[in-house]
């Protein structure tokens, strides 16, 4: 269930804040999800679910496992709200080559590269500035529930 596109989610958070997924477990455990993300391990499997990661691993993510990656993503967004809606203000600014848009670019183009699939420098900026946008969303108020709404309509 949506596993590329909560890994995508997470990987951007990882690009335009720095967390770790150690920061990531802390969060599991803030919003009562460490039963499922029990550890570093775990947490590398089910983002294996996505099927456009190198060396994947996994069929797909149940239901829980979807629900406690939602509910960590859309925490850290809330977390990191005001960086988030920097980077977008600074893109509608037309602030490409500035700080802290360009480093989200470089370091979420990296983070690419270094788990993904091959993909072109285009696709993967198109990729990095649309998940921007999201982010702001599912760090907003019912977050939570666009995120799951953004989820079944890429199932359906």
């Amino acid at each position: 269930m949506g596993a590329a596109k909560l890994d995508l989610v997470l990987l951007a958070l990882e690009a335009l804040t720095g967390i770790t997924s150690e920061a990531m477990l802390q969060t599991a455990q803030e919003v009562g999800a460490a039963t499922i993300l029990r550890d570093r391990v775990t947490l590398w499997r089910l983002r294996q679910a996505n099927p456009w990661r190198r060396g994947r691993g996994r069929k797909g993510l149940d239901l829980e496992e979807a629900q406690a990656l939602v509910a960590v993503g859309t925490r850290l967004a809330q977390q990191h709200h005001a960086t988030i809606r920097a980077a977008v203000a600074a893109w509608e600014e037309g602030r490409l080559q500035h700080p802290p848009l360009v480093d989200y670019l470089e370091r979420f183009a990296d983070l690419w590269r270094d788990r993904l699939q091959p993909a072109a420098p285009s696709t993967m900026e198109a990729m990095a500035l649309k998940l921007l946008v999201d982010l702001l969303f599912y760090g907003g108020p019912a977050g939570l529930q666009r995120l799951w709404l953004a989820l079944l309509e890429e199932a359906g």
